[in-house]
């Protein structure tokens, strides 16, 4: 499904409290990863009413030096029962700067909103 462009906008305050809460964990890259946020911003969405969404980080910016595209934090959602229901994934540009961020869920439902911090547990993998 091709992504939604948008009007490029600023992280809003989940989008960023989340993207924080996964850059957090300590893995080669988190560190100019973080830097980047206050230079980052919404281009896209992965489809209408999607809380997926496609970033671009604002020149100049500092480049991570990971290995893959993909952040190495498994951020699995769980809902107020500890039930399972999805997973947050940090994409980046061939591993310097961030790309996406991505709610994969396995419920029946597209999530509406991005899930509170205390539903997410992190492992670096």
């Amino acid at each position: 499904m091709p992504c939604l462009p948008i009007q490029p906008r600023p992280l809003s305050v989940s989008e960023r409290t989340v993207l924080e809460h996964i850059l957090s964990a300590d893995f080669a890259g988190a560190s100019a990863l973080r830097g980047q946020l206050d230079r980052t911003e919404v281009v896209a969405l992965w489809a209408p009413g999607s809380v997926s969404v496609d970033l671009r980080v604002r020149e100049p910016v500092r480049h991570a030096a990971m290995p893959s595209a993909l952040v190495p934090v498994a951020a699995h959602v769980h809902d107020q029962s500890g039930e399972y229901v999805g997973e947050l994934l940090v994409w980046t540009d061939r591993g310097a700067t961030l790309a996406a961020l991505e709610y994969a869920w396995v419920t029946d439902e597209m999530p509406a909103h991005l899930p509170p911090l205390d539903q997410v547990l992190l492992t670096v993998r």
